[in-house]
């Protein structure tokens, strides 16, 4: 027993090691993306329906949500779609960064 003591850096590395779960995080380009398409897609299928059942007509909805909207033209069409694309990366924007910046606090906060 010539010497007793441990280094602190052993000491620290003994034991069973805990899993770190790490914190979930949004990817903010997977999600303007999906949320883009999926916008995108819903206007097309909405036109599509309008143009089947014009007694059920949604069109008035797209022309107080989309500026420039006007029922219905190639030009007007291709400027619904993308202002449906642009509306998914908008809420993705802004969506994405807050949920990981608060996901990241509430994290520290349950570990420390």
């Amino acid at each position: 027993m010539a010497d007793a003591k441990t280094s602190p850096s052993i000491a620290l590395r003994s034991g069973t090691p805990l899993p770190v779960q790490a914190t979930p995080r949004i990817p903010v380009i997977a999600l303007g993306m999906s949320l883009g398409l999926f916008l995108a897609v819903t206007f097309v299928l909405c036109v599509g329906f309008d143009l089947l059942f014009p007694g059920q007509a949604m069109y008035e909805s797209w022309l107080r949500l989309l500026p420039g909207f006007t029922w219905l033209s190639w030009p007007s069409f291709l400027l619904g779609l993308a202002e449906s694309f642009a509306y998914g990366w908008y809420v993705a924007l802004v969506f994405g960064p807050l949920y990981n910046f608060f996901a990241v606090r509430s994290g520290r906060r349950e570990r420390g």
